[in-house]
């Protein structure tokens, strides 16, 4: 009798284990995966989750981000389309722990080394041991392929406590992970260290210290340049005013969010960070 009632919660949970793993097949059938030449040997990879970098050469496949598990095949088939000369992902960045931009790291670890801010080899290791980062670091490191110096600098907590953005020096392209959300609300992930004005600071020190001719990998949304942080920037420090007028003025949270923000603003919102949660942000 114990072994009957044993069994069968076990095998409720081995059916919704499975009905989630076909759920998560399902929404990524149709996700294709579309690389777009940004500058020299540097691409930008866009299909479902952050957006992804790649340097490709004889010295083999770099990635910045590698976006969610069920895609990892369909990316590497599009970046060994852009590689003939040598077909392996020999290096993966992760610019920071959450999962649309460290989802296939397993899958990539079978070639590559997978490099990150020590924070986020912690920050994974909670949830598994596998796919890790193998190469860790405090302030930054270099890699020298493919006829470019990467430059994965960790900069002070904005997005997350280990946000870190790359330069590709000779092409003179970064990507900045999901310190830019490009013409959208972004997201600080306050539970992991992330703040507003760290965003702000992080950004900020990035314009002073890019050339007008840079182009930029946004973590999510549209390439764009030097003009399109700015904008970013603009952004957030006017809609923090206007929440913090609203505090001034009395409002609750509730009251702030029914208010809502200047009609300018509406459009910036989008699925995963709405006007709504926004406000909530800066409130």
């Amino acid at each position: 009798m114990r072994n009957h009632y044993v069994k069968k919660p076990l095998t409720l949970l081995a059916l919704l284990i499975s009905f989630t793993s076909l759920a998560n097949q399902d929404r990524f059938s149709k996700v294709s995966i579309d690389a777009k030449q940004v500058r020299d040997n540097v691409y930008m990879l866009t299909g479902s989750g952050g957006n992804i970098g790649a340097l490709s050469g004889a010295d083999g496949i770099l990635l910045i981000d590698d976006q969610f598990e069920p895609l990892a095949h369909k990316i590497e088939q599009a970046v060994f389309k852009l590689n003939q000369e040598k077909q392996k992902v020999t290096y993966v960045v992760n610019t920071h722990y959450h999962g649309d931009h460290t989802g296939s790291n397993v899958y990539f670890s079978k070639s590559a080394s997978i490099i990150a801010h020590e924070n986020v080899r912690k920050r994974l290791s909670v949830k598994s041991k596998q796919g890790l980062p193998v190469i860790t670091y405090q302030g930054g490191v270099k890699l020298y392929l493919n006829q470019q110096t990467v430059d994965v600098k960790h900069l002070a907590a904005g997005h997350t406590d280990g946000d870190s953005v790359v330069h590709f020096q000779q092409a003179d392209v970064w990507h900045l992970g999901d310190l830019l959300f490009e013409s959208r609300f972004p997201y600080v992930d306050k539970k992991s260290g992330g703040t507003v004005q760290g965003m702000i600071n992080n950004l900020q020190s990035l314009v002073n210290s890019m050339s007008d001719n840079a182009l930029v990998i946004p973590g999510h949304g549209k390439l764009t340049n030097k003009k399109g942080i700015e904008k970013q920037i603009a952004m957030i420090k006017a809609t923090r005013d206007e929440v913090v007028k609203m505090k001034t003025n009395g409002l609750t949270l509730e009251q702030a969010i029914k208010q809502g923000l200047s009609d300018k603003w509406k459009k910036w919102g989008w699925q995963f960070i709405t006007e709504k949660r926004w406000i909530t942000t800066l409130y």
